[in-house]
């Protein structure tokens, strides 16, 4: 008879020990341990995420309640409350920064999706989301004078919709800010709204080799110097080469742009767009920034589903721990959205597999077929009593 651990212990190998380790080391997280370790904490935190816990009671109580399952994920036993409290504020969130990255690296590696264009290019989406806080418990981060909040800033890779980068700041800090401090692959199409918008930026990307498609400004100065044709039935208005105006303007961003006028026939409106790239079509230009809709639905699955918005811990330690623990737990299910044959959504993928956590079953057959009735446990030979 095949026998299977939990659901929940079947997902925790598809976190490498050896990577977990390596960053444990890297960041010396587990020093004066004393008895509950980092793997520990990431299983308990895995489960707030996974479990949909509450509080540190909900997580805490939860494990001790299948305590005689926890041996299946290397656990040593439910921590106490005082215990996971403690850890969270004063462990490194570097660790589970860390992890991220490595299980990021590892899914990549296996190029399960990639972007529904036919260019090569990598395609990348950026944008940023406030995590609304208390002013009053959350100190550290003030926002307004009435207001606390940080900022997620992240990248999308479209192949897959996986998040390539991520970086949590305070919320004052300006996503253009954050832009031009990092480095991307000549070749590379980035995808982002008006708040990025940046001439000198344009200037420095352009000069490394990197697409762009962006909105234009509705107060954007600029000279026509090239119109060219459009193509029929694809809602196209126009498509000209410009130059921006300006003194500012003109003297950071001397490469020429190109402009594409697109009417959206669904919210019937005229949508201008601006880009680098002369070689795509504008018909292509327009779908790619439709595309870009993609990180405003991870930002609404993280926040809808997962535990972003309500905190363990007030310190930016615990804040931040929480906050990446839920962005490993994202790359997980998305990993098993794409393994699956089954046509998961997000939320109901997650919303199944928070009741079945604990249920004894192959995790992967039942991500193809969720709603297979479960194998039939062969019977035990009974043994006649004879009584004499």
């Amino acid at each position: 008879m095949v026998k299977f651990c939990s659901m929940f212990s079947q997902l925790l190998p598809l976190i490498s020990k050896t990577d977990f380790n390596e960053c444990v080391l890297a960041t010396k997280a587990e020093r004066h341990s004393r008895g509950f370790s980092c793997w520990d904490q990431m299983v308990s935190m895995l489960f707030c995420q996974l479990g949909r816990a509450h509080s540190l009671r909900e997580i805490c109580g939860g494990l001790a309640s299948c305590e005689g399952k926890l041996n299946h994920m290397g656990m040593s036993g439910a921590p106490a409350r005082s215990t996971l409290a403690y850890a969270n504020t004063h462990r490194p969130f570097e660790l589970y920064e860390q992890l991220f990255y490595r299980v990021l690296a590892r899914f990549q590696s296996e190029k399960l999706g990639r972007h529904r264009f036919r260019f090569r290019n990598k395609l990348i989406s950026m944008d940023a989301t406030v995590i609304d806080l208390c002013a009053e418990t959350f100190e550290w981060a003030k926002f307004r004078q009435t207001k606390g909040a940080v900022k997620l800033h992240l990248q999308l890779d479209h192949d897959g919709y996986l998040p390539c980068f991520v970086l949590i700041t305070e919320g004052k800090k300006h996503e253009i800010t954050v832009a031009r401090t990092l480095n991307y692959a000549p070749g590379s199409i980035l995808v982002f709204d008006r708040g990025y918008n940046d001439y000198e930026w344009f200037q420095a990307l352009t000069q490394d080799g990197v697409y762009f498609v962006t909105r234009m400004k509705d107060n954007a100065v600029f000279e026509v110097e090239e119109l060219h044709a459009v193509p029929q039935g694809r809602n196209v208005i126009s498509d000209a080469t410009v130059r921006i105006g300006g003194y500012l303007a003109g003297q950071t961003c001397r490469k020429p742009l190109r402009r594409i006028e697109f009417y959206d026939s669904k919210a019937k409106r005229i949508l201008v767009f601006l880009t680098n790239n002369f070689k795509l079509g504008s018909s292509t230009i327009a779908a790619i920034y439709k595309d870009r809709w993609q990180i405003e639905l991870f930002f609404k699955a993280i926040k809808q589903n997962l535990k972003v918005k309500t905190f363990l811990g007030t310190s930016a330690n615990a804040l931040k721990t929480q906050i990446w623990t839920a962005l490993i737990a994202m790359l997980l299910l998305r990993y098993l959205q794409l393994k699956a044959r089954f046509k998961w959504s997000f939320s109901n993928l997650l919303a199944l597999l928070r009741m079945s956590l604990f249920v004894h079953r192959d995790l992967w057959k039942w991500l193809d077929e969720p709603f297979a009735p479960p194998p039939d446990i062969p019977q035990g030979i009974q043994t006649t009593l004879q009584f004499t």
